[in-house]
């Protein structure tokens, strides 16, 4: 996994009052100068609070959201600024499975008609290659192939984003943005959910941006972890790194939110104070010092970049070789 696939540098997505329920003359920074790369075949999962940026990360990225500045590469080729008909040509190697299994899909098309559209739409095959086509990906995602000729109405949640999964991977991806695409499930199917993507994914070589908020999903799929806080990365490690060794008290403090198994288990636990500030008037500084139990005067005027603590692991926090995080 040396080779980088998605290069992402200094991206910044900020609304503007006149085109947003915001009065004019406001700016929504929903994401901040964000950096970093996923590698081919790498799942990089994307966690922090509602808020905190993640689906407007994700969406930019593939220019569902337009960019305000700054790069994305994928495979090399410049997407920030690509006039409209090369980015169509790059649609068929980025996909994203979208959070609601239902609202995702079009009620009056047909499960044949909906994977069938992203084929015709990209000229992938004849009428008889896109119908084999149609049968094969539903049973990638461990659906019968009579299942084409239904409407999305007669499949439970859980068969519906099965379903979502076969439109993303019709083009044959190099690359997916995962927006969530457990949450709105029961737990049990998540897991059915879970298991499936991470099959996929080793049999199609995926890389994957997986956005959540279940951090025991994240821990399960995913290579490395990049925690995102008002629009900022604040931490970004392997999983075992960042689970067993978090340096930032908000990946700590979300650490700490998640459910433990074993009830003997105890430890000093991090609680976030107040609300996640807006992202129209950040706080000064650490965007995070506003919640920060270990906040210091330097904190208000000092902006902390990310820095290497390993090869693999930077924290953007100038406390960090003070403060002993681990459990």
């Amino acid at each position: 996994m040396s080779d980088t696939l998605l290069q992402v540098r200094n991206l910044k997505v900020h609304f503007s009052g006149g085109k947003t329920m915001f009065k004019p003359g406001t700016t929504v920074k929903a994401v901040d100068g964000v950096s970093f790369d996923i590698a081919q075949g790498e799942v990089v999962g994307l966690v922090g609070e509602s808020g905190s940026g993640k689906s407007t990360l994700g969406r930019s990225i593939l220019r569902l959201i337009e960019p305000t500045e700054g790069s994305v590469q994928f495979a090399g080729q410049e997407l920030v600024g690509l006039p409209a008909a090369d980015l169509k040509a790059m649609r068929s190697r980025m996909q994203i499975i979208f959070q609601d299994p239902y609202a995702s899909l079009n009620p009056r098309m047909s499960v044949r008609q909906i994977l069938g559209e992203a084929l015709h739409l990209h000229h992938i095959g004849n009428r008889r290659d896109r119908e084999k086509r149609v049968g094969d990906l539903l049973e990638k995602v461990r659906l019968p192939r009579s299942a084409a000729s239904r409407f999305p109405h007669e499949f439970s949640g859980g068969q519906r984003q099965r379903i979502g999964i076969a439109r993303a991977l019709a083009v044959n991806p190099q690359f997916v943005v995962a927006d969530e695409p457990v949450s709105a499930l029961d737990v049990s199917i998540q897991a059915q959910i879970i298991n499936l993507l991470q099959d996929l994914r080793q049999e199609f070589g995926l890389s994957i941006l997986f956005i959540g908020h279940d951090l025991s999903v994240i821990e399960f799929l995913c290579d490395r972890v990049i925690v995102l806080y008002l629009g900022h990365i604040i931490e970004i490690a392997t999983a075992a790194d960042l689970y067993s060794n978090p340096r930032h008290p908000y990946t700590r403090a979300l650490l700490d939110a998640a459910p433990v198994a074993d009830p003997r288990k105890r430890r000093e636990r991090i609680m976030l104070k107040g609300d996640l500030p807006s992202p129209i008037d950040p706080p000064s500084g650490c965007v995070f010092r506003t919640r920060c139990p270990f906040a210091v005067d330097q904190c208000t005027t000092t902006k902390p970049s990310l820095e290497a603590v390993s090869r693999s692991h930077a924290v953007a926090c100038i406390r960090m070789n003070e403060l002993n995080l681990r459990e």
